[in-house]
């Protein structure tokens, strides 16, 4: 694992498990509420980016949960749900036996363009796959790889047969979009192919006091170019839209700093924080990020990355994004 990558994640391996609230809280609609509210307002990351009166919102909200019984769990579920929801952040969510909240609020409203049968039957009919990545060379002299989760490990080797296979093309298009996130160290170490020098691409820092706005000090995010031994410096294209998310959404801000790399397509998801997880008094889990991560230039990627070149796709022939990409690298 990279060294500096151990330091952003040492810190997350400490506080990413189960918490409990050292004051004894009835097991009640209103004292699951309370335990709820104030995790969030002291310990959530980004109350303050959200733009979120949460004062406002326990007034809002404590009146219905005060009318619920002891017995009322699917309506409390859904009340603490609709509530976690105004924060319109998909590592936010609540756990319980019998259902499980996750936000749809940080992409609806944008284009959903994507179309993997298109790909498929386009551009990937000779495709070969290995660590997750599936891989072909499209229009003679452009490689294409397709990468749909970070969760999926891949090896040194498997990218260095990949980039061999592609040895007499112009340029490589590398496609996230849909890509949810997964790994932190597998979005650093294929960020690391594209780097001839360690470069800083962003800062991160912990939730250290009960203010929204109590943070550690600032620590760097460095991609090391001796990660990944092989290397593509040749130009790349990288590809994104809204459902580009967490690992994947550092990844395409790295990738913002790769030499010859650009981005193209929508802007990414988001889901620039660290999550951890707290149990409220009933069992239930709520997880919600305690970490966020800045860019270069000090701002928050959590809102998501606008791309170099925004691109949606109209078409149900081909991919316009993908020809789009093809057509920056011919022209390279």
């Amino acid at each position: 694992m990279l060294q500096r990558l151990k330091i952003l994640l040492l810190p997350l391996l400490a506080v990413s498990c189960t918490h409990h609230f050292g004051d004894v809280v009835d097991n009640t609609p209103v004292g699951n509420f309370d335990v709820l509210w104030k995790t969030i307002d002291t310990k959530y990351c980004f109350v303050e980016d959200k733009h979120v009166d949460w004062d406002e919102v326990y007034d809002r909200y404590l009146p219905a949960v005060k009318a619920l019984k002891a017995t009322d769990e699917i309506a409390l579920f859904d009340t603490l749900s609709s509530m976690l929801d105004l924060l319109e952040d998909g590592h936010v969510n609540l756990y319980s036996g019998f259902d499980v909240f996750s936000s749809s609020k940080w992409y609806e409203g944008y284009p959903n363009d994507y179309n993997w049968g298109l790909i498929q039957s386009n551009y990937l009919r000779d495709y070969r796959s290995v660590g997750g990545m599936y891989y072909n060379t499209i229009f003679e002299n452009v490689g294409y790889i397709y990468y749909g989760s970070f969760s999926n490990n891949f090896s040194s080797a498997n990218l260095a047969y990949i980039f061999s296979s592609f040895k007499n093309c112009k340029g490589l298009i590398l496609d996230v979009r849909h890509n949810g996130g997964g790994s932190m160290e597998n979005a650093y170490r294929l960020a690391s192919a594209f780097f001839k020098e360690d470069k800083v691409v962003g800062y991160w820092q912990h939730k250290s006091g009960a203010g929204h706005n109590d943070f550690s000090p600032l620590k760097e995010m460095v991609v090391e170019a001796d990660a990944m031994k092989c290397k593509w410096l040749r130009p790349v294209v990288v590809l994104c839209d809204r459902h580009t998310y967490s690992a994947a959404n550092f990844f395409v801000n790295a990738m913002r700093y790769a030499p010859k790399a650009i981005i193209m397509g929508g802007t990414s998801g988001g889901g620039g924080g660290m999550p951890l997880s707290y149990e409220l008094p009933n069992g239930w889990m709520v997880r919600f990020s305690s970490i966020r991560m800045l860019d270069s230039a000090y701002v928050s990627i959590e809102p998501g990355i606008e791309p170099d070149i925004k691109l949606t796709n109209s078409s149900t022939e081909m991919d316009e994004v993908i020809m789009a990409a093809v057509r920056y690298i011919y022209f390279y």
